[in-house]
């Protein structure tokens, strides 16, 4: 989360914002993890990180990663 918000230049408040939840919400996913949020939560995250153009990399043993989604 902390890597995509950094690559869309967002603040805590804003993802929050565009996620509809809470920024106590957005601060406790980023210092805990996701595995601290409830599945809804962690689907609005990804939804609105992906609407704005973050495409997620599975674990491929060097860990996760996030990219910049192709526009068309």
């Amino acid at each position: 989360m902390r890597a995509a918000r950094g690559f869309l230049n967002w603040s805590q408040t804003e993802l929050a914002e565009k996620a509809k939840i809470s920024v106590q919400t957005v601060k406790r996913m980023e210092s805990k993890g996701t595995d601290a949020s409830t599945i809804a939560n962690v689907d609005a995250v990804m939804r609105a990180l992906e609407a704005a153009g973050c495409s997620f990399l599975p674990d491929d043993g060097n860990g996760r990663g996030v990219r910049s989604k192709e526009v068309v």
